[in-house]
């Protein structure tokens, strides 16, 4: 394709900024993706990223968008080792009940999150006109006089202090949860968008084991997922040929411990035995790390009435999810993809029509974590009829599909991102919902694991 367009800067080199970055590569003569750390080559969790250590998955839809943008990426992946799965043939535990496994042709990727954004970043790197600025501070957009539009971006390298302004015909912001976009906003004369906050004070703890034979069963992850009536939850799965992890969450403060002990001891607190059986006895490889999720943040750049031309936001920088469900990796590919039709038109993208195209991406994902979370008592927020109405359902979907696959099948391809949560209030579908769940199913006993008699294994 020819590149009408001479220079792109993305701020950040996270999954957003990669994914904006390549397909920004197809228009623009030059793409400069500017980031705080050290990030090309690297497959480990570093500085600016502390939440990448934790466990992560690339469900469904993000998996297809990677494949279009980058042919081979999931066959390279399982050829390197890493797991490549079916994501209803995982064990999953909703309500301390195991849903019904389920082939749904759907594919979860899910090796540790460095190495997947390392495989992106080096395809990225080996474009031709894609050049990274690696351990450069991001100091502030430049402007017009006017400040109707952006022209660049001020950095100062981090080893010299030496400051430079990058000219651009466009900057996209990619830079996360901590994006200075409302602030620049201000300080340019406009208006901070809205936020929309969930608190939820979510908590991971992870550690890693050498994985067992027979410790999966098969399978490629063991997720019992927190609910209102059993709120500790866990994602216990393969990251590689003879490499697991597991991470424990808990929401309104009950943060899982970082001393082994009292980390085995949360594990055995689970509602289902599995993790602990798993794991009781197994070899660590490293020691417990934690880390804090506060709250959910929607920015609603797309009400914006007056916003500068050549600036665009994206990806966490927008809107950052409860990550227990798995959305934010695939959202940002949806938006990328989103970015990439706006390009395809003649002219400039302008900010307006490209944040109500990030918002309508957002809608979906943001009403199922959102909602979701406030099925949670302890939750503060606005519970409207649709929120109640939505978790009284979907308490019954989930019971349903303990006892019936193709209903597991359904409740897969909508967390996947591939069918909107409606779909399973289609006619038939609540028919099979209604069979099994007319009333809202009871309680679910919690069988945690029996005190281990034995000694346990090595601590680390």
């Amino acid at each position: 394709m020819t590149r009408a367009r001479n220079r792109a800067v993305v701020l950040g080199g996270s999954m957003a900024g990669l994914l904006a970055a390549r397909v920004l590569a197809e228009f623009y003569a030059e793409v400069v993706v500017v980031d705080r750390d050290r990030v090309v080559g690297v497959h480990e969790p570093r500085r600016g990223t502390p939440h990448t250590r934790h466990a992560h998955g690339l469900h469904a839809r993000g998996q297809l968008i990677l494949e279009d943008l980058f042919p081979g990426f999931t066959e390279a992946l399982a050829a390197a080792g890493m797991p490549v799965g079916d994501l209803g043939e995982m064990r999953w535990f909703f309500n301390a009940r195991r849903l019904r496994p389920a082939r749904t042709g759907l594919k979860s990727l899910t090796p540790p999150r460095p190495y997947l954004e390392g495989c992106v970043r080096d395809r990225v790197a080996a474009l031709p006109n894609v050049v990274f600025r690696e351990e450069h501070q991001i100091l502030a957009p430049t402007a017009t006089a006017d400040r109707g539009r952006i022209t660049g971006v001020r950095i100062r390298q981090a080893a010299t202090g030496a400051e430079e302004e990058l000219a651009a015909d466009l900057v996209v912001d990619a830079t996360g949860r901590g994006s200075r976009t409302p602030a620049w906003l201000e300080e340019l004369g406009y208006r901070r968008p809205d936020e929309e906050r969930v608190r939820i004070d979510l908590a991971y703890t992870t550690r890693h084991y050498r994985t067992e034979p027979g410790m999966f069963d098969g399978v490629q992850s063991i997720n019992p997922v927190a609910s209102p009536d059993h709120p500790r939850g866990a994602f216990f799965g393969q990251v590689g040929p003879d490499r697991c992890i597991l991470s424990l969450t808990g929401i309104l403060g009950d943060q899982p411990p970082t001393e082994p002990g009292a980390f085995l001891e949360f594990v055995r607190s689970l509602p289902v035995p599995d993790v602990y059986d798993a794991v009781r006895g197994a070899e660590p490889l490293d020691d417990p790390v934690s880390f804090r999720f506060p709250a959910s943040v929607r920015r609603r750049y797309e009400r914006l009435t007056r916003f500068p031309e050549g600036l665009l936001v994206m990806g966490d920088a927008v809107c950052s999810f409860n990550p227990v469900y798995g959305q934010g990796m695939s959202v940002a590919a949806i938006e990328a993809m989103a970015l990439r039709d706006r390009l395809r038109q003649e002219g400039p993208v302008a900010p307006g029509p490209f944040h109500r195209d990030v918002s309508r991406a957002i809608d979906i994902p943001w009403d199922v974590s959102a909602g979701g979370d406030l099925a949670f008592p302890g939750v503060r927020g606005r519970r409207t009829v649709k929120v109640r109405v939505g978790n009284a359902y979907m308490a019954r979907v989930q019971y349903a599909a303990t006892k019936d696959a193709r209903l597991a099948d359904g409740m897969m391809r909508v967390a996947g991102l591939i069918d909107p949560p409606q779909s399973l209030m289609r006619p038939l579908t609540a028919l099979r919902v209604l069979r099994h769940a007319t009333l809202r199913p009871p309680k679910a006993l919690a069988r945690p694991a029996s005190a281990d008699p034995v000694a346990p294994g090595p601590t680390g």
